[in-house]
């Protein structure tokens, strides 16, 4: 089962305790699940294949130096948005981590897109490969429409325009597409050698680059 919902009343979020744990945790735990977005247009969204984490104290996090008005979700509770845009030209999506003023936070990379396609495919109309429609985090981010003021919304509540749901199959879906593979992370001048990206092995829509450092996890089981 990839996608039976076709309502918002039909996704259930995950709970805020979910995010409460280190970034680090968390990055491997997400995939699988779903990222849902919700809008005047309909409902679109997919299945979380690859995730990075960015921590407390890590050079390459957003949140290094401290809160400013462009991070200042990052220092919130766990299981907020944190969109920003980079280089000028696209945004990215974020799942704050762990406690209040901690500046955690997962970047969400690539989803496998299962539901809403027609929506997905409008809005990236540059291509018409499945596998590449949300490949990557500026490329997610158009797919769904998620721009920066989706910031700070509630990725855990009933009623929001950007959710991470509940996927009842995930032990199913991560048992075909693993193993979870952890290796560096990608696009990043500082802390790049740090082990913090997290992707399903066997699955073809996941960003390219990057080289495994050969172990892999099985968090969140």
């Amino acid at each position: 089962m990839r996608y039976t919902g076709r309502d918002m009343n039909e996704f259930a979020p995950l709970p805020h305790s979910f995010f409460t744990p280190s970034a680090s945790q968390v990055a491997a735990r997400l995939l699988g699940h779903w990222l849902v977005r919700f809008s005047p247009e309909g409902i679109s969204g997919g299945v979380i294949v690859e995730t990075e984490a960015y921590l407390e104290g890590d050079p390459a996090c957003h949140a290094f130096r401290g809160p400013t008005d462009r991070n200042r979700a990052m220092f919130g509770p766990g299981g907020v948005a944190y969109v920003y845009f980079i280089y000028g030209c696209h945004f990215c999506v974020n799942a704050v981590c762990n406690a209040v003023g901690k500046g955690e936070a997962v970047l969400v990379r690539a989803i496998e897109p299962v539901f809403g396609l027609e929506l997905i495919r409008q809005s990236r109309s540059a291509t018409r490969r499945v596998e590449q429609l949300a490949n990557g985090p500026g490329k997610l981010c158009t797919a769904l429409n998620i721009a920066r003021d989706l910031n700070n919304a509630d990725l855990c509540a009933a009623a929001t325009p950007l959710m991470i749901a509940v996927n009842p199959e995930w032990r199913a879906y991560r048992r075909e597409y693993g193993p979870v593979v952890r290796a560096a992370r990608i696009g990043i001048a500082k802390a790049a050698d740090l082990p913090l990206r997290f992707y399903l092995g066997k699955s073809g829509f996941v960003s390219r680059g990057g080289k495994p450092t050969g172990r892999q996890t099985s968090a969140g089981e």
